[in-house]
């Protein structure tokens, strides 16, 4: 007669089976006794446009291209997309404080790199895979990610912000995704997250004028989580940090993973569709009268085609 497995054995299998749906790690090692899966570390050196801080087991990570205002270019893309996989398993880090070094958090996209996409749109094709990786690789991260706007977060930087699990601003930071304003859809993550932190009605209104927003409006429509005098930024944002790390760390990654469900769900009802409409609206020529207009340093003059 077959003896019913003990309770401690069945909560263990019940967690293997809960962690291995997520990439099969948390922590140092990957589940099981007998056949553990170690995980380099995240080899930091590869990354030329982020620079790398640790403290422990915290990792300072940031944006790292201030002569352009941390502009994403085609580089800056592929190695956003690779970090937050490349975190999800990185078994020297708990949490991970996300900013941009210089005066901004990132200005979106790089111009030299949206006029390639313009001369041959097969550039924005192959660039497809790495919108959907940023996305869901942030939201896929057990790692809670915190978002440290020293200064402007504007549409890709904009959509990765408001994907961080906790956002902290100065007073001086704008955060808006004008995407429209260069004749673009908004197809990188706005439609996605930006509804689902403010409504419908209200990211209706911000991405269809492309407005940005202070950092006290952000805040006060919950946008984003708390704005801090620039002077206390780095200490307030610390301060939280470290009451992460000092946390049961499984249950707050859990927790994270758990909240996030929903939200991916919702990114895999959406995301295709609007890359699509971004897709189309590359080739238009209100968008391309856009970025002429912005070398030119004058206003675009729009015809709806």
């Amino acid at each position: 007669m077959l003896r019913p497995a003990p309770r401690r054995a069945a909560a263990t299998l019940l967690t293997r089976a809960i962690l291995l749906s997520y990439f099969g790690v948390v922590g140092k090692t990957a589940i099981g006794r007998s056949n553990r899966v170690k995980f380099p570390p995240v080899d930091l050196s590869t990354y030329s446009t982020f620079h790398f801080e640790r403290e422990g087991r915290l990792l300072r990570a940031a944006f790292n291209r201030p002569e352009s205002l941390n502009a994403i270019n085609r580089v800056a893309h592929d190695e956003i997309a690779r970090f937050f996989t490349e975190l999800a398993v990185d078994p020297l880090t708990d949490v991970v404080i996300l900013s941009g070094v210089g005066r901004a958090f990132s200005a979106g996209g790089d111009l030299d790199h949206i006029q390639r996409m313009i001369d041959d749109p097969a550039v924005f094709l192959d660039d497809i895979p790495n919108v959907k990786r940023v996305v869901f690789g942030m939201l896929d991260c057990p790692k809670p990610i915190i978002a440290k706007l020293n200064g402007h977060a504007i549409g890709l930087g904009a959509t990765i912000a408001l994907l961080c699990d906790v956002i902290f601003a100065a007073p001086a930071a704008k955060i808006g995704d004008p995407h429209v304003k260069v004749g673009f859809a908004a197809g990188d993550g706005g439609a996605v997250i930006w509804p689902h932190l403010i409504g419908h009605a209200r990211a209706k209104e911000y991405l269809m004028t492309g407005r940005l927003l202070t950092a006290e409006e952000a805040e006060r429509i919950g946008l984003i989580n708390h704005v801090v005098p620039a002077e206390d930024l780095d200490r307030v944002v610390d301060a939280f940090a470290q009451e992460l790390l000092g946390g049961a760390m499984r249950a707050i990654q859990w927790t994270k993973l758990a909240v996030n469900i929903g939200l991916k769900q919702l990114a895999h009802s959406i995301l295709d569709a609007s890359v699509a409409f971004e897709a189309l609206s590359n080739v238009s020529v209100d968008h391309g009268e856009a970025v002429q207009a912005m070398r030119e340093k004058r206003p675009p003059k729009f015809t709806g085609k």
